[in-house]
């Protein structure tokens, strides 16, 4: 996946043709060795396509591990069987809760420490991470106390069967009570990713996910001296990685040897910058939860027609989640380089990059909806025996393509909406995300599925027309240009 990923994004900067010259080719991957290594340059003063390669490498390769994790997860998880497989499904359906408000956090920060830095107010910068982080510790709380005793609970109410509930309710438990390092882990790196050090998020990630790969057979199977967890074992390795993560990331920030340096000093709750930061990540909370939690109604229909559809549909929806995310690696590029330019009073400079970039986006997605479309039974067999389970088998096949046939449209759509964000505009692509999700995307969704009895179909018919009204709406917003306007 890195190879292809390489490629589009260094088509932003040379073109490759008969004729190149070797010094052109060798600038090339010197450049992108110090995207990897991290790299000290002012991003609103170089040039851009060397801006969008240097920051989008590192992005991007942050984004492919986080897929990578996605899959290994559910290829353990998927050997304890339907039962446990649906649990995991159920579980992240009410995880992308938390996700929302992680990500919505994130996408303040964002906005906030990208427009300081490119205004050269590194210190301001600090402030700002600094109650980004207060605000995630406070909000974890709520979510690990409801996780913890109400558990059995949540997942009896997402519609999963009596067994289902006593085998896996620890899951939940722990993956809930535990949400503080998955919200911090998103904050900090945001904060790192945004004021231009990518590399940074990018090695904290690999290090959190890699651990948490290693601690998955272990836990889940019991290999060697450790203990046979079964599906909690996965939730106590993911918590275990990002854990530790967290304390690193918090090391480095207060090390000082990165663009956001936080000093004693700073780490004090400052309400006028806690109020900025909110009324910023509302905005961005607003859309996520109204994303995610259309998710979660998604789920509650695929739940509806057995949980044999429901382990299908989870393993299509990772393996799906596996290219997204490295796309998402290149939106948040382009997040970045819109604040910053737009702080250093570069607006025009802020739009072409978020062209590019979506540009490049659409070629890589558009090439993997190829492969999906073509053979989707190769990528579910890896988790699912289609001859012992064929209905599960089948619909994961069946979600894989037909979803697949909007890559290249959403390619566009989701770098439109984090361009937006990072200009900080966060309430517009709230009602973006309400027209395309609870307007169309929902309602679509049970009539395919309960009125026109299309089963699984259905619902990815629903996805695809919900996520191809996005972006059409979110392009038509951003080429108007009201975002370049925005005071943060």
């Amino acid at each position: 996946m890195v190879k292809p990923l390489v490629i589009i994004t260094g088509m932003t900067y040379f073109r490759i043709r008969s004729g190149s010259s070797n010094s052109s080719i060798y600038q090339f991957f010197q450049d992108l060795k110090e995207a990897i290594a991290g790299s000290e340059r002012d991003f609103t003063r170089i040039p851009l396509r060397k801006a969008i390669l240097l920051l989008s490498i590192p992005m991007v390769l942050e984004m492919i591990m986080e897929s990578v994790f996605a899959l290994a997860d559910i290829f353990f998880v998927s050997r304890l069987g339907a039962e446990a497989v649906a649990t995991v499904g159920i579980t992240e359906s009410l995880m992308t809760i938390i996700y929302a408000i992680g990500i919505g956090l994130s996408v303040g920060t964002t906005a906030l420490v990208s427009r300081r830095i490119g205004e050269k107010r590194p210190g301001e910068a600090a402030v700002a991470a600094v109650q980004a982080i207060f605000t995630g510790l406070v909000v974890s709380l709520l979510f690990s106390v409801t996780g913890i005793f109400f558990a059995r609970d949540l997942l009896g109410l997402m519609g999963a069967s009596e067994a289902t509930v006593e085998m896996g309710y620890m899951y939940p438990a722990i993956m809930l009570g535990g949400n503080g390092v998955i919200m911090l882990l998103f904050i900090i790196n945001a904060v790192f990713r945004s004021s231009g050090d990518a590399a940074i998020s990018m090695r904290i990630l690999w290090f959190a996910n890699i651990l948490n790969i290693i601690l998955d057979p272990l836990l889940i199977f019991g290999l060697g001296p450790f203990p046979e967890l079964g599906v909690r074992g996965a939730a106590v390795a993911t918590n275990t990685g990002r854990g530790i993560a967290v304390i690193y990331q918090l090391y480095l920030l207060g090390k000082g040897r990165y663009r956001v340096k936080v000093r004693a000093n700073q780490v004090v709750i400052r309400i006028k910058e806690m109020v900025k930061l909110v009324k910023l990540s509302l905005g961005a909370i607003g859309q996520y939860i109204i994303a995610t939690s259309s998710w979660i109604f998604l789920v509650w229909v695929v739940t509806s027609l057995g949980e044999d559809v429901v382990a299908g549909y989870t393993v299509a929806i990772r393996i799906i989640m596996f290219v997204l995310l490295p796309s998402w690696g290149m939106a948040n590029a382009a997040a970045t380089l819109v604040g910053q330019n737009l702080g250093a009073n570069k607006p025009e400079r802020a739009e072409r990059s978020a062209w590019v970039v979506g540009i490049g986006n659409m070629v890589f997605l558009g090439l993997v909806s190829v492969i999906f479309i073509a053979i989707p039974g190769a990528f579910i067999g890896f988790f699912i025996d289609g001859v012992a389970e064929p209905v599960v088998f089948q619909s994961g096949v069946t979600c894989l393509r037909v979803v697949s046939f909007g890559f290249l449209i959403y390619a566009m759509g989701m770098v439109m909406i984090n361009s937006i964000n990072g200009a900080g505009d966060t309430a517009t692509p709230v009602w973006i995300n309400f027209i395309a999700f609870w307007l169309i995307e929902i309602p679509l969704a049970y009539l395919f599925t309960h009125v026109m009895e299309l089963h699984i179909n259905g619902v990815c018919y629903a996805i695809l027309i919900g996520e191809a009204a996005l972006t059409f709406i979110a392009i038509e917003v951003f080429r108007r240009g009201k975002w370049k306007l925005k005071k943060v």
